[in-house]
């Protein structure tokens, strides 16, 4: 869809990332919408003002007491007359402002009055976004109607790779043009629960066995399963990726920690994913102590966890079950397999031998298997995008 004649502000505050603004008032501008801009005093030491005005053809609000036209009051008009507002880059400082109902200035004097929807875009150094501060007061601005879109995680500012990079206009186009469609989101009121991350067994207090698997699949699916509108449950095995903004996340490190945190979850959920790398093996006699080394060889004594999938395939009622396969070799054979036997909806099959969409990596390449269904191949393409296809998938196999 346009944006014709469509009436949207958007607020610019502080960062480095004031810059690409400039491209998405562009963009706003292209799809017909009607575009006016507000700026924080900081945000103009980064891009002047007169940049976003020519784009714009409309004046840039920066001061509060600045606008010296007596029939109305300029930051009250600008909030009336806004049928959405886009706060890109939002720093820190405005997302703290927004929570806690601070109005100081122009642009947050005008967030507090405004009664449009408001699109969050924060962009800023890891750590600050990481902050608790930071993340309380993003999880209060969600529960509040205000809708965030997650950062990127890349090359920051800063001169290292994090996240907190602000996100590719096309994604920021695609969640503005969406809040003007009139239809539901397609997982609206669905209960969506996604595993990620690899578990992790104990040997003794300071070794462990565990795989290389770092969340990042599972937790592009939440991600990208909230977006979607579904209530999202994350329980994630080790990872060092944050909890996503809107999800419920709940951490876990064992096999039998996860096994235990799914069945409570399972019986209210529609969808479950299941794609945390999880430890097929313990050991039997975990070490109270450091053991020392001794002899030439040490022998371990493992014995099996429990199969969590196989289980929610014979108790499932009316669920969709999805489940994960990483193979290094036979794959087609032993996802075929999997799916049969462990009463799947849908399985995902990777080749986990191959460094460039294995574990750790950004992108993957995966089969879809479905009984009595042809199989979809995803050719190699970055995981966000994988977890896309694989929603319209499932999207799709509900609607019949």
């Amino acid at each position: 869809m346009t944006l014709e004649n469509k009436k949207i502000g958007l607020v610019v505050t502080g960062g480095i990332a004031a810059y690409k603004s400039l491209g998405l008032v562009r963009e706003l501008i292209k799809q017909g919408a009607s575009v006016r801009v507000a700026m924080t005093k900081a945000a103009t030491e980064f891009v002047a003002p007169l940049s976003f005005e020519t784009l714009s053809k409309n004046r840039v609000l920066t001061d509060l007491f600045s606008v010296k036209e007596s029939k109305y009051v300029a930051h009250i008009e600008f909030a009336d007359w806004a049928e959405l507002m886009v706060i890109a880059p939002a720093t820190a400082n405005i997302i703290a402002k927004m929570a806690n109902g601070i109005a100081d200035d122009f642009v947050s004097t005008t967030l507090l009055a405004t009664e449009a929807q408001k699109i969050l875009v924060p962009a800023m150094n890891e750590h600050m976004l990481m902050n608790p501060a930071t993340q309380r007061n993003l999880k209060f601005l969600e529960q509040n109607n205000v809708q965030i879109i997650e950062p990127e995680i890349g090359f920051l500012a800063e001169g290292y790779s994090g996240k907190g990079r602000f996100p590719e206009l096309n994604v920021i186009m695609s969640v503005i043009q969406a809040s003007f469609e009139d239809s539901d989101k397609p997982l609206e009121g669905k209960n969506v629960l996604v595993t990620a991350g690899g578990t992790r067994e104990r040997i003794d207090p300071v070794r462990f066995i565990a795989n290389d698997s770092s969340g990042k699949m599972g937790f592009a699916i939440a991600i990208e399963a909230q977006k979607l509108g579904a209530n999202v449950t994350l329980i994630s095995g080790i990872s060092q990726l944050p909890d996503p903004i809107g999800v419920t996340t709940i951490r876990v490190t064992t096999a039998l920690e996860l096994s235990e945190a799914i069945n409570k979850q399972f019986d209210d959920q529609n969808i479950l994913i299941m794609a945390a790398a999880v430890s097929d093996y313990r050991v039997q006699n975990v070490a109270d102590q450091k053991i020392k080394k001794a002899e030439s060889t040490l022998t371990l004594i493992l014995e099996k966890n429990p199969d969590i999938l196989k289980h929610l395939g014979q108790i499932k009622q009316n669920q969709y079950l999805v489940g994960f396969a990483a193979e290094t070799q036979n794959g087609l054979e032993n996802a075929q397999e999997k799916l049969e036997k462990k009463n799947l909806d849908l399985l995902v099959l990777n080749d986990v031998s191959n460094s460039a969409i294995g574990f750790n990596s950004n992108d993957n390449e995966v089969t879809l298997l479905r009984p009595n269904r042809k199989n979809d191949f995803i050719k190699q393409t970055s995981k966000k995008q994988i977890a896309k296809e694989l929603l319209a998938t499932v999207i799709s196999d509900l609607a019949k």
